[in-house]
């Protein structure tokens, strides 16, 4: 019944938040040119930042896509449904606003149940970024949207938290080798285990964006973020802060917690601290803090899609 109630909403133009495997979603009907400005002015994002459509697998991807290529087949039938945006060339029946004025469009069948079912219910494909103000923290509760968006929205599909915690992996399948536009939940060494090599995004060319998640500030809470390349800096750092008598909180993979500070340890597990980190700043941006210090994962591959989030949200 909601399901049903949450497609007609999107049929006539509507705004409906929904859980994903990755972070909850602001869907609208890709198709629709202004059902999908409703989501900018809802994100208050920039016109210029693509947005990912959200489809019920190959059937439905071929209306917007203009070239589903063997390479795009071979991940879908590896990865999807599931964390994986694919950027190919777009079908003109695609609004311009849905991919910037871009002429490749960025793809993916989400692997949660409520979406694939609002999605087959809709019947229609989804434009769907994070369902969070434009540049904040994503959402992966139902209630970090609600705190967000609303009074904006006309629905929110509780699902309750996501599974991955931060967004899906995005490769543009358009350059050869392929690029890894952002990095996520699928690695790059199990993109290349499927289609070969693939290159990091060094981007120089003009012109729309070709995926969401690549703007320089992303992800950010609203408390000032200070990343910190070792224990070493960050202890010195926060002990600086307590002689002022400043409160802030600290995000490491693990130490001792100090009465003086909001101390979380983080998980020494790539995928563990991945799930846990939008979440876990979601709780101390709730807290008054004055700053919040991280110390850095390691920069092997594994932690790619982490740091990729942290050093967004620092960014100034």
């Amino acid at each position: 019944m909601i399901l049903r109630m949450a497609a007609e909403i999107l049929r006539a133009g509507g705004l409906v938040a929904f859980p994903t495997e990755t972070v909850y979603g602001l869907g609208a009907n890709a198709m629709n040119t202004d059902a999908v400005r409703t989501i900018f002015e809802a994100k208050g994002r920039p016109a210029a930042n693509p947005l990912i459509v959200h489809v019920n697998g190959e059937t439905m991807v071929r209306h917007v896509v203009a070239n589903w290529s063997p390479r795009a087949q071979l991940l879908a039938d590896r990865f999807w449904p599931g964390p994986l945006t694919l950027v190919l060339p777009k079908a003109e029946s695609v609004p311009d606003i849905v991919t910037a004025g871009g002429q490749t469009i960025a793809v993916r069948t989400p692997g949660h149940s409520v979406a694939l079912g609002l999605i087959r219910e809709a019947g229609v494909p989804l434009a769907a970024p994070s369902a969070n103000r434009s540049g904040e923290l994503s959402p992966t509760r139902a209630d970090h949207v609600r705190a967000a968006l609303d009074g904006r929205i006309d629905l929110i599909l509780d699902g309750g938290p996501t599974v991955n915690g931060i967004e899906s992996t995005v490769l543009d399948l358009t350059t050869e080798p392929a690029t890894l536009l952002r990095p996520g939940p699928i690695s790059i060494a199990r993109l290349k285990a499927t289609i070969g090599p693939i290159q990091r995004n060094a981007l120089s060319r003009g012109g729309p964006l070709p995926s969401p998640g690549m703007l320089p500030r992303h992800y950010a809470p609203r408390t000032p973020l200070e990343l910190h390349g070792s224990r070493a800096s960050l202890e010195a750092k926060a002990a600086v802060l307590r002689g002022q008598g400043v409160h802030f909180g600290t995000m490491t993979l693990g130490g001792p917690a100090s009465a003086d500070a909001a101390f979380v340890a983080m998980s020494a597990s790539a995928e563990t601290y991945a799930e846990r980190l939008y979440g876990v700043l979601h709780e101390l941006d709730a807290m008054s803090l004055e700053c919040i210090l991280i110390e850095l994962p390691s920069e092997s591959d594994e932690w790619l899609a982490v740091r990729d989030r942290l050093s967004r949200a620092a960014a100034r």
